[in-house]
Parts: C-alpha cells; structure tokens; sequence
C-alpha cells in the first residue's frame, strides 16, 4: 500500500509537469488566433472574428466524436498508450499549423488536431483510478493547478514571441513541448485502485449509458459541463480584439496574453482549495456556490472602459471557474464504478467540447452582430440558468446528494 501512494504521488508529479507543458503551449497561442489570420490576407472585421469562431472550434468537433471512443479504449487497454499517442499527434499538428498560409489551410489542421486533443481530460481520468474517493477533490485540485500555471505563463510567454518573432514561429515553438509532455508520460505507472477479483472487468455502452441516466444528477452535472464551456469559451477567441477596443494595438499580443492569463491566476489560487473544500462538505453543493458565483462575477465584464477592469474580472472569475473542472471529476469518480469511469468521463468530455464548439462559434457571431459586450450577458446568463439547473436537482432527488 505505502509503495503504490508512492507510486500514485510520481504519476500525479509526472502529470502535473504534462499538463503543465500541454496547456501552458496552447495557451501561448490561443490569445491571438484572431490576428495570426489577419495576417494571411486583407480581411473585414467581420470575416475575421466569424473565423475566428470557426477556426477555434472546429478543433473540438472530433475531439467530441472521438473522447467517448478514447475514454472506452482507455478502460480496456490502459490510458497510458492513448496519453502518449495523443501527446505525440498534437504536437505534430500544432508544428503544421504554424506553416499554415490560407484561412482553409489553419481550419483543417485545427480539424486534424481534435483527433489528438483532449490530453488534460484523459489525464485526469488517469489520476482518478488511481486515487481514494474521499480525497479525490484534492488530488484533482492538485493536478488542476498543473494545467492553470502553463495556462497563466503560456500567454504571457506568446505574447512577447509573438510581437518578437511572429505569430508562425511561436506556433513551430510550442509543438516542441507539446511533444515533450507525450514523452514524459512514458515515465509514469498505470494502475487502478478499488478493483478485486469479483469485480466487472468491462461494461458495455449500453450498461454505462443506463448507470448515467439512471442518476439524474449524474447526467445534470454532465449536461451542464456543456453550459460551463460555453460560457467559458465564448469570449476565448476574440479577447484579443476585445482588447484592441480597450487598450489599441500597442504591444497588442502582450496585453492579450496578459488578460487571458489573468483567470489563469485566479484559478492557481482557488483550484486545489475548492477540491479539498468538495471533499469535506459535498461536490454537488460547492458546484451550486460555484457556477453561481461566475454568473455573477462575468456580467460586469460587459461595462468595462480599460484593460485593467477586465484582468481584474478575469482573475475573480478564474477564482471560481478553477473548482468547477476538478470538483466535477470528482463527482463522477465516486458515482462510476472505476471499470466505466473513462468511457463515463469520455462522455463528459464530449459534452465539454460541444461547449468548445457552441461557444466560439456564438462569442463570434454575437460579437460580429452586436459587439463583444454582448458575449457577458448571454454568458452570464448560461452560468446562472447551470446553477438553477442542479438546484432544482438537489431538491427533487436529495437521496442522491445526501453523502456528497
């Protein structure tokens, strides 16, 4: 037992430094997607921010088709492989991007990505079957901040390449730790606790499917995982042209990465704390406090007048949004048995990215329409109908919440 927590404390070290790498890279060039196609030809702003949207979520499309797939290899034949498989895949993919030429050229590589994506998801199911159910919050808080720290340097690290060396070279660049962070997994252990002899070796999809819908709250939390990334994703790849409205164009990727980073920061803080706080008081009523909480927090962000009020909104915001990823893991590590857990979670992750895919696609739009002001009303509005959503759960089936 003292050996495999040592073990366990390795794997969860070794994934921190993985998620570290893999975020901290797509974040150095998430910020300014919208001005690396700007640069491949004299387009409207119209055309830019719709592509933008485009562009950005296209990615997650067959990163939705393919995590429940992913999720089910994984518990038949082990997440390492599909870690180190995926690893290697953006990596490459991310190098391609960055000799893109056309508008076309970026949209399909951004396609081809989503095969390779959804690194962080998959290693989080990884640390659960490996970690006890009563501190699983923590643990996953602990990974959570592995992932925010690349987050918060990421952008901060593309900003200065990108106005140093250009948009093209900072893509070349990041693909390099993106294959760092395939090569470090071939150093961890896999294994599984909480699985004995009499247990199921593998469930269907037909049986992983009755365990969700059988626990009305289970499937809640799931389905809201889509509300949450819409509204998270909705303002992602125009934050640098809403930036160019506050602040002008002056060391422009500098001050985007600087306002991305923000809720980078903000999550460092409060990940790990709102994990271990789930752990002791109940996951389901810390994910009621949370996402009520950024529904109040991201509505001021439509009245800003300077660059600073909206790093100052990101960062409160990143204070909540930070608990949301790890205290929902957790819920489902101890609602799934540990057989079904990746397929389960692969769903769940397939949910997130129909936000990934929704929300650009509507931040775009709306803000092509309406302006980027309007993005924090409809967002909003989202994180507040999610937190009335599981209310109304707790109180119709409160059997179902009474020891979480």
């Amino acid at each position: 037992m003292i050996q495999q927590q040592q073990v366990g404390k390795r794997n969860l070290a070794i994934m921190w430094f993985a998620n570290f790498f893999v975020a901290g890279s797509m974040t150095m060039v998430m910020p300014f997607l919208s001005l690396y196609i700007e640069t491949f030809g004299n387009f409207s702003d119209e055309y830019v921010k719709n592509w933008s949207g485009i562009t950005f979520g296209i990615t997650f499309v067959t990163a939705l088709l393919f995590s429940p797939i992913i999720g089910r290899m994984g518990d038949k034949f082990g997440r390492k492989k599909i870690l180190i498989f995926m690893g290697l895949g953006m990596g490459i993919s991310m190098f391609l991007i960055g000799h893109a030429n056309t508008v076309l050229e970026l949209f399909f590589l951004r396609l081809l990505m989503g095969f390779f994506s959804g690194f962080i998801p998959l290693s989080q199911a990884f640390i659960s079957t490996q970690t006890p159910k009563e501190i699983a919050g923590r643990v996953l808080g602990t990974l959570q901040t592995g992932s925010i720290t690349g987050s918060l340097i990421g952008p901060m690290i593309g900003g200065v390449l990108a106005d140093t060396m250009g948009y093209a070279f900072t893509f070349q660049s990041t693909s390099f730790f993106i294959l760092l962070s395939g090569v470090l997994v071939f150093t961890v252990k896999e294994y599984r606790i909480g699985v004995s002899k009499k247990s199921k070796k593998h469930y269907s999809s037909k049986e992983v499917w009755f365990h969700i819908l059988k626990n009305p709250i289970l499937l809640n939390v799931m389905l809201i995982s889509t509300l949450v990334q819409i509204a998270n994703f909705s303002i992602q790849p125009i934050l640098s042209l809403y930036v160019v409205e506050l602040h002008g164009l002056e060391n422009i990727a500098l001050f985007s990465g600087i306002a991305f980073s923000a809720a980078g920061l903000g999550n460092l803080f409060m990940a790990r704390k709102w994990g271990a706080l789930a752990d002791r008081i109940g996951y389901i009523k810390i994910l009621v406090i949370l996402l009520l909480l950024s529904a109040v927090i991201y509505l001021p962000g439509a009245f800003v007048t300077n660059i600073w009020q909206l790093v100052v909104i990101r960062f409160a915001l990143g204070l909540t949004l930070g608990g949301i990823i790890p205290v929902r893991v957790a819920y489902i590590r101890q609602e799934a048995p540990i057989e079904m857990q990746g397929e389960v979670l692969g769903y769940n992750t397939s949910l997130r990215f129909l936000g990934n895919i929704v929300g650009p696609l509507i931040g775009g739009f709306l803000s092509g329409w309406f302006g980027i002001s309007s993005i924090f009303f409809i967002t909003s509005s989202l994180l507040l109908i999610s937190g009335l959503i599981l209310i109304a759960s707790m109180q119709r089936h409160p059997e179902l919440v009474r020891n979480h």
